[in-house]
């Protein structure tokens, strides 16, 4: 059984998808640290790290990535044919 493409079909690009994460990625890493790293003064890397993990985390799961994927869905889905 061969399968025909139509126009109208889409395929997901995971290398334009991790560039927007990225392009997300980095500015709010930058606040988060802006944030934490004074009211974290005198703390190891270990301990600033676990409490910006779950916040980094948290905030892409829930914000980041669905806005990503709804704001570029056209570009992370380009139309095949």
């Amino acid at each position: 059984m061969e399968l025909k493409m139509t126009a109208s079909q889409t395929r997901f690009s995971r290398p334009r998808f991790a560039l927007m994460v990225l392009l997300g990625v980095y500015p709010l890493i930058t606040a988060i640290l802006y944030i934490i790293m004074p009211l974290t003064d005198g703390w190891t890397i270990w301990q600033r790290t676990l409490l910006i993990a779950p916040l980094m985390v948290s905030v892409m799961i829930w914000g980041l990535i669905p806005t990503v994927q709804r704001v570029f869905r056209g570009f992370l889905n380009p139309v095949v044919g």
